[in-house]
């Protein structure tokens, strides 16, 4: 069972169900990667979003990766990739994926500029970053092509249109 756990700071818009968003994409993601048969197994995944603003991911992207700016999101696995396989062994049946975390200005900027409403760009970088936490990355050609198609498959099954399509 995957669990899906947000907390979202004044900024974020109180009235829309970011909670349930969140736990969409997450479970979307797991879904379309290599790794969806850990939905069916009998533990608890649970995966942090934290939906926060500029300053703060700057400091983290910062901290964490040397990058001096804010991003729109950042991932922090909890556990090593070659090790997701293993999960169904936890000693108390629960297991922590990582934490998600978005950036409000970047990603409402990101979003006008797509000409994408919010919570559809935000879908989409919560599918990307779960599929980080899952030992996915876009570090070289091949490697995005097969994170870009775990996303575009995920995205479908939430009635979002491919977000690279006109990139091609």
């Amino acid at each position: 069972m995957l669990r899906t756990e947000l907390t979202a700071s004044p900024v974020w818009d109180s009235e829309r169900d970011w909670s349930n968003l969140a736990a969409r994409a997450a479970k979307a993601a797991i879904t379309a990667s290599s790794h969806a048969d850990l939905l069916a197994r009998n533990f608890d995944m649970e995966l942090s979003v934290k939906l926060s603003d500029d300053a703060e991911v700057h400091r983290l992207n910062n901290d964490y990766r040397g990058k001096d700016k804010p991003t729109n999101v950042l991932s922090f696995p909890q556990i090593q990739p070659d090790l997701l396989g293993a999960l169904a062994n936890t000693d108390d049946g629960e297991a922590l994926l990582g934490d998600i975390i978005l950036a409000y200005e970047t990603c409402s900027d990101e979003a006008a500029g797509k000409n994408v409403a919010l919570t559809t760009h935000i879908t989409h970088l919560i599918v990307h970053g779960t599929l980080h936490l899952l030992g996915y990355d876009h570090e070289n050609e091949t490697d995005a092509a097969l994170m870009e198609n775990c996303e575009i498959k995920a995205l479908a099954t939430l009635g979002i249109a491919n977000p690279y399509s006109e990139q091609a």
